[in-house]
């Protein structure tokens, strides 16, 4: 089976750097494939687009060397079999709150008898090889997402999940969750201090700690605090910022950086 560029890059110790799509378009996200990235992230739970735009972006990923991933829409044992045999190498899953629900996430990435994926890997052969089946349960990354305050009091029962790879905090919704506001590229202190919670117990168990970040700057010092995995922002916020920034240039200014989309 095609080894897994994500696995290989958190083995040898080094910091992983996702990119993420929440808009449809194939030809972004081939070009994002070939531009350094370790991974990038399809996102269905918020991305503007449907299943069959999913899998047309994992396919545009695969044109280049970035490792093709995604966000599920929710804990969803179809839909995550689905994009799992459309060829994503990793699940990132929302809202898991609770060890059960981090337990039914892994289990719908693994096939029989350790977990309850049906057998179909369609473009899973054609990406990954014709030992696919056999390799998938040893290849294939799960995260489960840490974003409310329910998911931060049972954080150390949901990384001692067997067959869970890691977490990957939603720092918005965390936040929200704990009564902070979202949308900074600058955490409260309280939200500061939940990350960190997140980060300690996460790789006390054993396991990787991803984080979504509003930008390449944050992306980068929490890199330096130990994470394994960082989002410098999505496609839309990183266009945005990049075209204020130039039209601010060609107008005299400073390009001061344009406000992010984030998830």
């Amino acid at each position: 089976m095609r080894e897994s560029r994500l696995r290989a890059v958190l083995d040898a110790g080094q910091v992983a750097v996702n990119a993420w799509l929440s808009s449809d378009s194939r030809y972004a996200a081939e070009a994002l494939s070939h531009a350094g990235y370790d991974c990038i992230t399809v996102d269905l739970q918020h991305g503007m687009f449907g299943t069959d735009a999913a899998i047309a972006l994992l396919q545009a990923i695969s044109a280049g060397p970035a490792m093709p991933m995604a966000r599920c829409a929710a804990l969803d044992l179809p839909s995550i079999g689905k994009l799992l045999d459309a060829g994503a190498y990793a699940i990132i899953c929302p809202s898991v709150d609770t060890a059960e629900q981090a337990a039914a996430f892994v289990a719908a990435c693994r096939y029989p008898p350790v977990g309850r994926r049906s057998y179909g890997p369609s473009r899973g052969f054609l990406y990954g090889g014709a030992d696919y089946v056999a390799e998938a349960d040893r290849t294939v990354m799960t995260w489960a997402m840490v974003e409310s305050a329910a998911a931060l009091a049972v954080v150390e029962d949901i990384v001692a999940t067997p067959g869970l790879d890691g977490v990957y905090v939603g720092p918005n919704d965390l936040a929200l969750s704990l009564g902070a506001t979202a949308g900074s590229t600058d955490f409260p202190d309280v939200v500061e201090a939940a990350i960190a919670r997140v980060l300690d117990a996460a790789h006390a168990a054993g396991r990787y700690a991803g984080i979504f970040c509003a930008d390449a700057t944050t992306a980068r010092r929490l890199a330096l605090a130990g994470w394994d995995l960082v989002t410098p922002g999505n496609d839309i916020g990183n266009i945005k910022r990049a075209a204020a920034r130039d039209v601010s240039i060609v107008r005299g200014g400073e390009g001061p950086a344009a406000a992010g989309g984030g998830y």
